[in-house]
């Protein structure tokens, strides 16, 4: 072997090795906030079978509470993101999660459509700053080339969510219906959202600010990241936060995330009502079948990360997931009322969702550079959280109007798919990792 291939073999076991050690000390305790974090999201899901029949919400009602979380969420991302520059990841997500941990909990006392609304427009002002915030730091850590893989893995927190989520909402719901004077969806939200604050005290106390000032990294290991993330600043394109309005790569970015969170918010608010709607008339075994298309999209995902990262290929492994899940929210839609048919297509949908949602966020940092990716990814999460809003809100509308959902699922389908074509548009050489 010659001393090039030596020096370079040797360099590639040290970042091998700096890589490990940076996934090890950060993964763990992110992975964990971002299960409870989309764990605030659905619960709402489950706990629509039992609070609109108690509180006498209408499918309209309920839709248009579950998006107003992401309303909020559009309005105070870049607020929120700006805000971590200026205080640090550290005590800006601690507090976060400590806010909505009560907030979420708070969901237990709720009585009418007016406090439905109010505490879900709340729970999306204090989450709008998390997981924008998480991709500014995880990018601040890890060269583009292992980003693939390593936001799958943080991001596997939504499928694995859906996983845990759905039995443990579920059989909340059923054993601890009218415990201690209390519905079964009180209980589910205070089992579920009280850890939440408990979680925002560990990251205060463990989670680091920056790779500079953690002394598990050695002098050698810090250049060696320092120098990798600097060689990528020299490609990008987007420099000052007027460049990130002005241009319209990130306008189509926003188009794409758009159909991204269609596609993952479909599932995330409407899949209990699907799966009970084919059939499935106990709580338990609606939580149980709901996990299923999300262990599917566990799989996939990191599969589908892993891929992207050896291939050094991104925009086929975004545009293929997003076909996916318009297929098969058009097969949920093609026989509502046949549970295997509804949980097919469920299954194709929950793994094109789950592998869409990391795979995309790939793209924005190829533009954007160090000073604007706050903002930019902000203001891209922000814009594409209207389809969040859209997609619980419009399907609850037409299950009102038309008394089944399937005509909104083909319309919601065509966008994603519409989504998935524009990733074709993006620009191969910028978007592929060198």
């Amino acid at each position: 072997m010659s001393p090039a291939n030596t020096a370079t073999g040797t360099l590639r076991a040290a970042r091998n090795t700096t890589h490990s050690i940076v996934t090890w000390r950060l993964m763990p305790l992110l992975l964990i906030c971002y299960l409870f974090a989309h764990l605030d999201r659905i619960n709402i899901g489950f706990a629509k079978m039992q609070m609109s029949a108690d509180l006498h919400l209408s499918d309209t009602v309920y839709g248009l509470g579950a998006g107003l979380f992401f309303v909020a969420y559009a309005l105070f991302g870049v607020p929120s993101n700006m805000a971590l520059d200026r205080v640090g990841p550290r005590r800006w997500i601690a507090s976060l999660m400590v806010v909505w941990g009560t907030l979420s909990t708070g969901m237990l006392w709720i009585e009418s459509a007016n406090g439905f609304y109010i505490l879900r427009f709340l729970l999306g002002v204090a989450e709008a700053g998390f997981f924008p915030g998480i991709l500014v730091f995880l990018n601040r850590w890890y060269p583009a080339r292992r980003r693939a893989q390593i936001t799958a893995l943080f991001a596997i927190a939504v499928p694995m969510a859906g996983v845990i989520g759905g039995p443990l909402s579920g059989g909340i719901l059923q054993g601890f219906h009218d415990f201690g004077g209390l519905r079964g969806w009180q209980w589910m939200f205070l089992l579920e959202g009280a850890p939440v604050i408990l979680l925002g005290l560990v990251v205060l106390t463990c989670l680091p600010d920056h790779f500079e000032t953690v002394n598990w990294l050695s002098a050698e290991q810090k250049q060696q990241l320092r120098e990798q993330l600097d060689q990528e600043e020299q490609r990008k394109t987007i420099t000052s936060f007027s460049g990130i309005l002005k241009d319209p790569q990130v306008w189509m970015l926003v188009a794409i995330y758009f159909a991204v969170m269609l596609a993952v918010n479909t599932l995330a608010f409407w899949m209990p009502t699907l799966i009970h709607g084919a059939g499935i008339g106990s709580d338990g075994k609606v939580g149980l079948l709901s996990a299923v298309p999300y262990l599917a999209g566990c799989f996939f995902m990191i599969g589908c990360g892993r891929s992207s990262d050896r291939r050094r290929e991104r925009r086929w492994h975004l545009c293929v997931p997003l076909l996916m899940s318009a297929i098969g929210i058009s097969i949920a839609g093609i026989a509502p009322s046949n549970a295997m048919v509804v949980l097919s297509g469920l299954i194709i949908a929950g793994m094109g969702a789950s592998a869409a949602l990391p795979m995309f966020w790939q793209l924005p940092p190829a533009f954007l550079s160090g000073a604007t990716q706050a903002s930019g990814i902000a203001l891209i999460s922000s814009f594409g959280s209207i389809a969040s809003f859209l997609a619980p809100y419009l399907i609850g509308w037409m299950r009102d109007t038309t008394q089944s959902a399937s005509l909104a699922l083909y319309l919601l389908a065509l966008f994603i798919a519409f989504g998935g074509f524009l990733v074709l548009r993006t620009n191969a050489a910028i978007v592929n990792p060198q």
